[in-house]
């Protein structure tokens, strides 16, 4: 049941992604371009999705679980680290050269055209890119702690 109301929820954001304008590019480009042609429209979009989202949250928690899972899955991590602030310096990189993040290339995949399906390919590399650093980082760190012990 849960994987069938995937589907009217993705259509629900696709839809708010269309209208709001995230999946142009070139509103997105011109929200960053305050020198510019700013386009101020998006800071509207994005202080309506942080009402509901800090709304939303409220009431979905006080529920003792969610609809369809047993439990919520939060995250339990608080401090700010180097793959933190890294990973939201690439975002934001990413965000500003292109004009299109994950939530609004998605939708935009459905235009068939292809400066959503080049943003989609290269941010999946990005992701195995990452996958594959941290693995390497991870065994390296096992294997230093390895050497310590042995010492």
């Amino acid at each position: 049941m849960a994987l069938l109301m995937a589907l009217p929820i993705g259509l629900v954001f696709g839809a708010g992604i269309a209208v709001s304008g995230m999946a142009n590019p070139a509103k997105v480009l011109n929200f960053f371009d305050v020198a510019g042609d700013w386009d101020p429209s998006l800071a509207l979009v994005m202080g309506g999705a942080l009402a509901v989202t800090f709304l939303g949250y409220r009431l979905v928690l006080r529920r003792p679980a969610p609809v369809f899972d047993l439990r919520f899955h939060l995250p339990q991590r608080r401090e700010i680290d180097m793959a933190l602030v890294g990973g939201s310096a690439l975002f934001g990189i990413g965000w500003g050269l292109s004009g299109f993040c994950p939530g609004g290339a998605i939708p935009a995949i459905g235009l068939i055209r292809p400066e959503p399906l080049v943003f989609t390919a290269t941010m999946i590399a990005g992701i195995g890119m990452a996958k594959a650093v941290q693995g390497w980082v991870a065994a390296r760190s096992v294997l230093s702690a390895g050497d310590r012990q042995g010492a």
